[in-house]
């Protein structure tokens, strides 16, 4: 395997735990973190106490706030932060001289919420080296959680380019870590944000205390309406089977570890979206999300009920049993057209 020089941007969970695997299979890896005092912190205790708690960090990955430092003769720069901040951190990573044929791989899921991109989109708008040969996205079913702990997960390296995907898949592969090849980069992308969303959802259906047959339904039926959007901005329906599709949508509506979920949850249980998010030491790209999937549901006119529903409860002070109701009182229909 070719080793390379590996700059992951975003010292979170899922910033970390890449970060370890790549350091797993002897690439030299460069973890930038915003934060000075954080930067020096987790140098010194080599753990993320708060996000990952008894994950070290071995010493082969190197820790900077230096943004320069990090990217110098990068051979693949990795995003891995949240997604309201990736265009100030392009921008930032524009000043800097990159290496002709670097890879860019993002590993964030949402959708910018004044522009309406996708993130592989930001990132090429600002930076005239990622083209679309040179973009790849990574998505899936992938809580850190359970990656850094070595639980078998497997996920997929999207790119138009797939000679390029593979280049990813191998960089990525690890005995517990599985990666397959796609094509399809907008619908890999677009369902990995879509489908936190849908995570609300569900959370809020747990929180108000509904059962099995609810969640079915709302995965079901939420799967189709983010397959539908995705297919008319250009994604192929067979994507959203795959695992960058359903396979994220039911890990993050089920697991312990889905911030998304936990947010609707507690929606369900009667507290305010304001203190929820306040409360949480990591981003839930669901809620921001939810108003870009919104907006483009009105913009191309695409029926998208149980999103539209989120974002009422979300943003508009809609009662959660009351979008339960209007859900399953709608015009009677065929299921598939």
């Amino acid at each position: 395997m070719s080793r390379y020089k590996i700059s992951v941007l975003g010292a979170g969970s899922w910033g970390i735990t890449l970060a370890i695997l790549l350091s797993e299979n002897r690439h030299r890896v460069h973890l930038w973190e915003y934060h000075p005092e954080f930067a020096k912190r987790l140098n010194r205790i080599r753990e993320s106490k708060d996000k990952l708690p008894g994950i070290k960090i071995p010493k082969s990955v190197l820790i900077s706030n230096q943004l320069e430092k990090v990217l110098e003769n990068s051979d693949i720069i990795l995003f891995v932060i949240p997604s309201h901040t990736l265009r100030q951190v392009a921008l930032s990573v524009k000043k800097y001289k990159l290496k002709k044929n670097v890879i860019f791989v993002s590993a964030i899921k949402g959708i910018e919420n004044d522009s309406l991109l996708r993130m592989s989109q930001i990132i090429q708008q600002i930076l005239p080296q990622a083209t679309p040969e040179r973009m790849i996205v990574l998505s899936g079913p992938s809580h850190a959680e359970e990656v850094a702990r070595h639980l078998p997960t497997t996920i997929v390296a999207a790119c138009h380019k797939l000679e390029r995907a593979r280049i990813v898949q191998n960089v990525f592969m690890r005995p517990y870590f599985r990666v397959y090849t796609n094509q399809d980069v907008i619908g890999v992308e677009t369902a990995g944000a879509l489908k936190n969303i849908i995570a609300i959802a569900a959370g809020i259906a747990d929180g108000i205390g509904f059962g099995s047959n609810s969640k079915s339904a709302l995965l079901t039926r939420g799967l189709f309406e983010i397959s539908r959007l995705g297919v008319h901005l250009g994604a192929k329906a067979l994507t959203f089977a795959g695992l960058a599709g359903m396979g994220d949508l039911i890990t993050t509506c089920i697991s312990p570890y889905s911030r998304n979920r936990y947010v609707g949850e507690h929606i369900g249980q009667g507290e305010n979206l304001k203190k929820i998010l306040s409360s949480m030491k990591m981003v839930a790209e669901g809620v921001k999300t939810t108003r870009s999937a919104y907006a483009l549901s009105k913009k191309y006119q695409i029926e998208m009920p149980i999103t539209q529903e989120v974002y009422r409860v979300l943003f508009k002070a809609k009662s959660p049993q009351k979008a339960v109701l209007d859900l399953m009182t709608r015009r009677a229909k065929t299921e598939i057209l």
